[in-house]
C-alpha cells in the first residue's frame, strides 16, 4: 500500500486549503461527529425523568444515532455527489447544530425528531471527510491526517463524558445536553472562511466517475471483506461502550461512579490507537498493522473472560486496538478506491452494512446476558466480533495492496 500514486484529486473549483488549516476544519470537524451521541449517556437518567420517557423510549433515542449510520448511508453518499462535499460538511454542521437545539429545547417528540436530525447529519460527515482527507492531502500523508481524524473522533466524545454531566448538575440537563452546540459553531466559524464562502454554501456535483480499472472482482471482494471487518468493528465498539460499566459493577464489584469513570479508559486510549497506526504503517507492512490492531481487539473480551479484576489493562489495549482499527479501514477504503465517487461508493456501503451490526450489539449483548445471567456468553460474542475483525480486515488489506492501481 505503500505505493507512488498521481496527485490527489482537486475539487471543481480550485486548490484546497493550506494542508494545516484544512488539518485544523478536520479537527473540528471530528469533535462534533460524535460528542452529540455521547453527551446523551451522562443525562440520560434526568432526561427520562422530566420527560417520562419508557425504557424501550430511552434505548430507541440511544439507538435512533448509530441506526442512522446505517440506514442513511446511501442517501449521504447520493448527496455529497449531487452536492459535493465542502456542501455536504456545511450540512453536516448546520444538522448537527440543528438536532442538538430542537433535541434539547421540546417535549419527547422534539427529542427523538432532533436525535433524528443528528444522525442524519452525523451520517454525511462520516462520509464526507474521509473524501476530503483522500481529495486534498498527498497520499504519504493520507494515514496520518486520517489517523488525526479519529483520535479528534474520540477526543471529542471523552470530551463529552466528562463535560456534560458537570454542566447539566449546575444548569439542568436541557443546557447541559445543548452544550455542545459550541464545538459545532467554533468549527462553522473555521470552516466557512477556510474553504470560502462559495464552495461551503453553494452546491456543486462532484466530477463524474472516472472509468473503472481493471481488477474489479478483486475491489468487490476487498470492499466485501473491509465492509465484514467494520461490522466486528461496529459491534464490539457499540456493544462493549454500553455494557462495560454494568459488566465492572457486577462482575468486578464497582460502584456505578466507579465503573463510568473506569469505562473511559476504553476512550481515552483509542487517542494513541488512532495515531499509532499511520506511525507504524510507515515501518511495516500495512496488513501487518490491521492484523496487530486486530489481534489487540482479542485481548479485551479474553481477559474480561478470563481475569475481570485486570479491567484495567484490557480496557486499555482494547481501546488502542478500537481506535487503531477504524482508521485502518478508513485508510484501506482511500487506497481501495481509484477516484473520488468511487472512494464515497465504497466508503457508504462499508460504514452502511458495518453501523447496522453496530447499532444491533448493545440489544444483542443485553439480550444474550439476561437469557444467561452471566456475561461469560455476551463476551464470547464480542469475541466473535473481534476475530471477524482480525480475519476480514487483515485479508482485505492485504488484497488493496495487491491490487494494480
Amino acid at each position: 500500500m505503500h505505493r507512488a500514486e498521481p496527485p490527489a484529486d482537486r475539487g471543481p473549483r480550485g486548490a484546497a486549503p493550506r494542508a494545516w488549516l484544512l488539518m485544523v476544519c478536520i479537527g473540528l470537524l471530528a469533535l462534533t461527529l460524535r460528542s452529540p451521541i455521547v453527551a446523551l449517556g451522562p443525562v440520560l437518567g434526568e432526561l427520562r425523568e422530566d420527560l417520562g420517557l419508557s425504557a424501550a423510549q430511552a434505548g430507541l433515542l440511544t439507538s435512533i444515532p448509530v441506526l442512522c449510520f446505517a440506514v442513511a448511508s446511501p442517501l449521504a453518499s447520493l448527496t455529497i455527489r449531487r452536492a459535493g462535499v465542502e456542501f455536504a460538511i456545511t450540512l453536516t454542521l448546520l444538522g448537527v447544530l440543528a438536532g442538538t437545539v430542537v433535541r434539547s429545547a421540546g417535549d419527547t417528540a422534539a427529542t427523538m425528531l432532533g436525535t433524528v436530525l443528528i444522525g442524519v447529519a452525523i451520517t454525511v460527515g462520516n462520509i464526507a471527510v474521509p473524501l476530503i482527507i483522500r481529495r486534498d492531502f498527498p497520499v504519504h500523508r493520507q494515514a496520518a491526517a486520517t489517523g488525526i481524524y479519529t483520535a479528534a473522533l474520540n477526543i471529542g466524545s471523552t470530551l463529552a463524558a466528562l463535560l456534560t454531566a458537570p454542566v447539566a448538575a449546575a444548569t439542568g440537563w436541557r443546557i447541559g445536553l445543548a452544550s455542545s452546540v459550541l464545538a459545532v459553531v467554533l468549527a462553522l466559524v473555521v470552516w466557512l472562511p477556510a474553504v470560502g464562502r462559495r464552495r461551503a454554501l453553494v452546491p456543486e456535483p462532484q466530477p463524474a466517475a472516472a472509468p473503472r480499472p481493471s481488477g474489479r472482482a478483486s475491489g468487490r471482494w476487498a470492499t466485501a471483506g473491509l465492509a465484514a471487518g467494520f461490522s466486528g468493528q461496529a459491534f464490539a465498539f457499540y456493544g462493549v461502550t454500553a455494557w462495560l460499566p454494568t459488566l465492572l459493577v457486577e462482575d468486578v464489584g464497582m460502584s456505578p461512579v466507579e465503573a463510568g469513570a473506569a469505562s473511559s479508559f476504553f476512550h481515552v486510549f483509542a487517542i494513541a490507537g488512532a495515531l499509532g497506526v499511520p506511525l507504524a504503517a510507515r515501518r511495516a507492512d500495512t496488513a501487518a498493522v490491521a492484523a496487530a490492531v486486530g489481534a489487540a481487539w482479542l485481548f479485551l473480551p479474553l481477559g474480561l473472560l478470563l481475569a475481570p479484576e485486570q479491567w484495567w489493562a484490557w480496557t486499555a489495549v482494547g481501546g488502542v486496538a478500537q481506535g487503531g482499527g477504524i482508521t485502518v479501514i478508513f485508510v484501506a477504503i482511500m487506497r481501495l478506491a481509484h477516484d473520488g465517487p468511487s472512494a464515497g461508493r465504497i466508503s457508504a456501503v462499508v460504514q452502511g452494512v458495518g453501523y447496522g451490526f453496530g447499532a444491533l450489539a448493545p440489544a444483542v449483548l443485553g439480550l444474550v446476558h439476561e437469557r444467561t445471567q452471566t456475561w461469560s456468553a455476551s463476551l464470547l460474542v464480542v469475541l466473535a466480533a473481534t476475530l471477524t475483525y482480525l480475519v476480514c480486515t487483515t485479508l482485505a488489506v492485504r488484497s488493496v495492496a495487491r491490487r494494480p492501481r
